[in-house]
């Protein structure tokens, strides 16, 4: 039965094929086929309206996902709705499963065509192209067909994998161009390239069938969806007898000239997901006070006494040799510590700071981009890009710290191996100094004792959810600033998902 994302479990490509060559070896010819043809038609018939009698479009590849393509062209047609098929391979050289697809989609009544008419009225169309197997970029033909398909006016259903995008890293192959689909019906398990880095983008609605396998028996998984089940701690209710010491002390250091904005958000996001009390200390002269959140205590960086609660350093900070002393000297307390911008910058440019933060005891949680990760590890953004899950995963073991790769479908790391990848969030995210806010909710969460593995889990959900929450509301995505994201993440915080 398909689930939208019900088990959070997400497999490698190769393990998803590994699992089904196994499946293949059991059951009789033509079983998986069958069942995955069965779930795509029962996904097209939900997302089809009643009242919408035009055609339904399937293109059709030279694979296995082009026979599961027909086979639902098949059903469909058998329920009594009007089918267009694009094959676009020689029937004759189709595998044996898809072969036996192919006339049974004749035997429906299928209307096979060359080509498809960009201007017409489709009730839907089902992209059936490549699966997870396709390895180089789209071209020639079926490029042109895909994008042709991506400007259609209706709705695109794709089979596994949007044909074009790489199911494990969630780039476009080659750069070049994939199919943009309102629902992706992957199959026997969700894979991770649908849901980060250009995935998101292109998958839509990720909805899961194992296809009748037994789920259990996949092993463990590369990674997990971020769900609140994940970090229930955080929603526990605070006891009556408490007081402002029972919630942890966080120190925001950063704000060189012309940043004092970045220590202010992060601090303000600090006061408002829960700690005890902020300081907000300033890299450049302090002001007086916060005159938003007076409650902030505003010092002066150099001279912050560092003995207790929780670190986030970073926001605003400057690459200064006076910038560089102050993460030396955060470096060396045995606090929880949130890196975060150009605390990150400093350590990817020395040696030393890389050693200090490597061998540390204290718990640690690295919130880099693209860019600052590319940065500490010696690379490029697009080398990260197309390796998302793997360089956060060497990221969190190289410096013994959690990690958060920012971005779309942010992967959160965990230096014994641990990996998950968040759903919430959308374009409002896309602002300055949402980085800031991020950072100073993680810091929040550690100085309350949460462990940076769920404090990690938590500040990316609770942000990104907050983001979803405003634009439900009618705030965003476009002209959404940071500051207007705290008080929808202190909103989050305080009500507990069901």
């Amino acid at each position: 039965m398909a689930t939208e994302s019900a088990d959070q479990r997400i497999y490698s490509v190769t393990r998803v094929r590994d699992i089904e060559r196994a499946a293949l070896t059991s059951l009789p010819a033509g079983t998986l086929m069958s069942r995955a043809g069965a779930a795509a038609a029962q996904v097209a018939l939900d997302m089809l309206l009643p009242q919408n009698k035009a055609p339904v479009l399937v293109l059709a590849g030279p694979g296995n996902n082009g026979g599961d393509a027909l086979e639902a062209a098949a059903l469909l047609a058998q329920r009594g709705l009007p089918v267009m098929a694009v094959l676009m391979a020689d029937p004759q050289r189709l595998p044996t499963d898809a072969l036996a697809a192919y006339q049974r989609a004749r035997g429906a009544k299928v209307q096979f065509v060359e080509r498809f008419d960009v201007t017409a009225h489709w009730a839907l169309a089902i992209d059936g192209l490549f699966g997870i197997g396709l390895a180089r970029p789209l071209a020639g033909p079926f490029a042109a067909a895909v994008e042709q398909l991506n400007a259609l006016d209706c709705k695109v259903l794709a089979i596994d994998v949007p044909s074009g995008l790489d199911a494990d890293s969630g780039v476009v192959l080659g750069g070049t161009v994939a199919v943009s689909a309102s629902t992706t019906l992957t199959l026997i398990a969700d894979k991770p390239g649908l849901h980060t880095g250009a995935g998101r983008d292109y998958a839509g609605t990720v909805v899961v069938d194992a296809l009748g396998l037994d789920v259990e028996s996949f092993g463990a998984p590369l990674a997990r969806l971020i769900t609140p089940a994940l970090f229930p701690h955080v929603f526990s209710a605070r006891p009556h007898a408490s007081h402002k010491g029972s919630f942890g002390d966080v120190t925001v250091i950063g704000g060189t000239d012309g940043m004092s904005g970045a220590v202010l958000l992060a601090a303000r996001m600090c006061a408002m997901a829960g700690a005890g009390r902020v300081f907000a200390a300033f890299a450049a002269s302090p002001p007086a006070f916060d005159p938003v959140h007076p409650e902030l205590m505003c010092r002066d960086a150099a001279a912050i006494d560092l003995q207790q609660g929780a670190v986030v350093i970073g926001p605003g900070l400057g690459i200064s040799r006076s910038a560089h002393d102050l993460v030396a000297r955060a470096l060396s307390t045995q606090l929880p510590l949130v890196l975060d911008a150009d605390a990150l910058n400093l350590v990817a440019q020395e040696y030393g700071l890389q050693q200090r933060l490597a061998r540390r005891r204290a718990p640690a949680l690295l919130t880099p981009h693209p860019a600052e990760a590319a940065r500490l590890m010696g690379s490029d953004t697009s080398q990260v890009q197309q390796n998302r899950l793997s360089v956060a995963a060497e990221l969190a073991a190289r410096f013994n710290a959690c990690v958060i790769l920012k971005g779309s479908g942010s992967v959160v790391a965990a230096p014994d191996g641990r990996l998950a990848i968040n759903t919430t969030g959308n374009p409002a995210l896309a602002t300055a100094g949402s980085g800031d806010v991020l950072a100073g909710l993680c810091g929040a969460l550690l100085a309350q004792q949460h462990t940076p593995w769920e404090a990690a889990l938590a500040a990316v959900w609770l942000h990104g959810a907050a983001a979803d929450q405003m634009v439900a509301d009618g705030m965003g995505p476009v002209g959404v600033t940071a500051g207007e994201l705290l008080p929808y993440v202190r909103n989050c915080l305080n009500r507990k998902p069901v």
